[in-house]
């Protein structure tokens, strides 16, 4: 799924070489930014190739949702060793959860006609991490 593909962007290496001082949420969209520096032409294909086949083919579809457990458990565990805490602790999953949550919902609706460009999905996931940051204020 898009989804799955838009957090291997950040990478647990991208998140843990933030400053340690950096708050989570800045620390993702500045390992975001990271991962979008370092996105080749063959990755930007890859996606492409990737995110139409999860559109198309509905058991690699409920395949990226079990993997989005599996990631979520990764990344929780990179954001607990962030703020020396462990990834099981409720705080630790719920920031891990609305991160996922604004990604999931920021990238979905540019699905709706096929597979989108990659920057127009790193576009939306940075403003979606920047409401989130912002405490979500409407």
């Amino acid at each position: 799924m898009v989804l799955q593909d838009g957090l291997d962007l950040i990478t647990m290496e991208a998140l843990e070489a933030q400053p340690p001082g950096l708050a989570p949420i800045p620390a993702v969209r500045a390992a975001i930014a990271l991962a979008r520096a370092r996105f080749t032409a063959a990755d930007r294909d890859r996606f492409r190739e990737t995110t139409a086949l999860t559109l198309a083919v509905p058991e690699i579809r409920a395949r990226a949702l079990d993997e989005f457990a599996r990631t979520l458990d990764i990344f929780a565990a990179g954001l607990a060793r962030r703020s020396g805490r462990q990834p099981g602790e409720v705080a630790v999953r719920a920031l891990a959860g609305a991160i996922f949550g604004v990604i999931t919902a920021t990238t979905l609706p540019t699905l709706e006609d096929g597979p989108p460009e990659i920057e127009d999905l790193f576009i939306a996931i940075d403003a979606g991490l920047a409401q989130l940051e912002a405490g979500l204020p409407l």
